[in-house]
This record gives C-alpha cells, structure tokens and sequence, in this order.
C-alpha cells in the first residue's frame, strides 16, 4: 500500500473529540474510531469477548450473550490493575484491527481516533499526533453537563486519565476547544487543508 498520512486523533474527556472526528468526515476523511473497534472485538463470538470472560468471569456476559459493559466498567474504575490486565488483553487486538481497516481505505490522509493513545495506544504507523486540547475548568464542567454525574464523579474519570501537560506534550498540532462548536470546526478546516497539502509530500 502506498505511504499515507496518518493522524492519530486524541484529548480527555469531554475534550470534543467526537466533533473533531465528525467534521473530518463531513470533509470526506476516513475516521476509524477506536472506541467503536473496541467494542467490535468484544462483540459475541470475537476473541476478545473470550479473553474478558477467562479474566474477570462469566459475570461479565448479559443473559443475551453480550458484553456486560456496566459491570466491567464499575470492576475496573474500582480496580486499576483489573484496568490495566484488560487493556493488555484488548489493545493488541483493537490495534490490529485499526490497521488491518485502514488498510481497506483510500484517500490522501486518514484518522485514527484514538482516546487513550497517550495512556498507552499503539503509536505505530502514526505519522502526526492531533490533541483537542480543553482548560481543566471548563473540561469539568462540561463533563458535568455530558454525563449529569457529581462533581466527585466527573473529577475521579479525569484522574483516571493522562494529565492535559501529558497530551501536549506529545501533541504535534493541538486543536483549542475553548470557543464554539463553530469555532472547533473552522479550526478542522484549516488542518484538513493543512494535511491535505502535506500528504502531497509523501
């Protein structure tokens, strides 16, 4: 396959992440989300579904068969070495299947959505790091309104997560959510034609 640009999306909680990844589509560029892979691999009859049950138990599967999402979820905030044996079961499998989809897309340059990438994503065949980048404050506030959770709660999913210094420290552009969705977006558009220009260089 030929060389590509590569940008591997990124930011905390409640950064903006999501319309960030939805205006690079509207633009016509190819987003693979790896949230939504995640939750592929652990679909009923994939390995990764397997490997969750043989770590934390048959508690973890719905009646219907499915992945019981909650529960794991409650096991492993409580828990951050059930965190980590699970993220050392899933992330090869959620990185291969990024790769082996990208493989399948066309276009000058394309983005892995990828929140926890400098929590401990694979960084492999990524050519530039994008960070949606937010002030802590107004992150929690805005977390706050997403979820309708309490402060203590929303505060405890931020700790969970690499710092904001972490994020720009290995950012190679950085997008300043700070504003309006408007605002976001136009700053999309500037690095969609930025990129653009750049794939041509490869």
């Amino acid at each position: 396959m030929p060389k590509r640009l590569t940008i591997g999306l990124t930011g905390g909680i409640a950064s903006g992440k999501s319309t960030v990844a939805e205006r690079f589509l509207e633009l016509g560029t190819p987003v693979i989300d790896a949230d939504q892979v995640a939750r592929d691999v652990v679909a009923p009859g994939q390995p990764g579904l397997l490997l969750v049950l043989e770590r934390f138990g048959i508690g973890m599967r719905n009646p219907s068969g499915t992945l019981n999402r909650q529960a794991l979820r409650d096991r492993i905030f409580k828990d951050p070495s059930a965190r980590r044996d699970l993220e050392a079961a899933l992330h090869p499998l959620i990185n291969a299947e990024m790769q082996a989809r990208a493989e399948h897309i066309e276009g000058p340059y394309i983005v892995l959505a990828i929140p926890l990438l400098v929590e401990g994503g694979s960084r492999d065949n990524i050519d530039r790091i994008l960070c949606v980048d937010v002030d802590g404050a107004l992150q929690l506030t805005r977390l706050m309104a997403r979820d309708g959770g309490s402060e203590d709660q929303a505060l405890a999913m931020l700790a969970a997560q690499a710092s904001r210094a972490e994020r720009l420290a290995v950012a190679d552009d950085v997008l300043l959510n700070d504003g309006t969705v408007s605002d976001l977006r136009q700053q999309v558009d500037t690095l969609h034609a930025r990129y653009l220009k750049q794939s041509l260089s490869l």
